[in-house]
């Protein structure tokens, strides 16, 4: 089965860092670019970043540039986003998903069922 599972999520204070991972099974995760998108409540799902399979390229939209960092590791299966400098707004359920090739140009075909971030005082 072609599977993501997210983790890492939970509360944090502004200014804090959280790391999420998502696991990949059932295909060969080296051929697919990753994205992770989010939705905050009563807000339409947002993309944040993408990383390509091959050649590097990462695509992080601008409120994150700076604060996020994307990565992955293929012997693992798993890609990772680091969140530093956590602002009130980026609380949201945060999703990975597969690109259906190498490259970030095309829209998911796999999902995974999410892990919640929240930024509080």
């Amino acid at each position: 089965q072609v599977q993501l599972v997210e983790s890492g999520g939970g509360l944090v204070q502004p200014g804090g860092s959280l790391r999420l991972s998502c696991v990949a099974s059932g295909f060969t995760f080296q051929y697919y670019a990753i994205s992770w998108f989010r939705q905050a409540p009563g807000k339409e799902r947002e993309k944040v970043v993408c990383i390509s399979s091959s050649d590097g390229s990462i695509y992080y939209v601008d409120s994150v540039k700076g604060r996020f960092t994307i990565s992955r590791d293929n012997a693992k299966n798993t890609v990772y986003l680091q969140m530093n400098s956590l602002k009130p707004e980026d609380t949201a359920v945060y999703y990975c998903a597969r690109s259906p090739g190498r490259y970030c140009s095309r829209g998911p075909d796999v999902w995974g069922k999410g892990t919640l971030v929240t930024v509080s005082a």
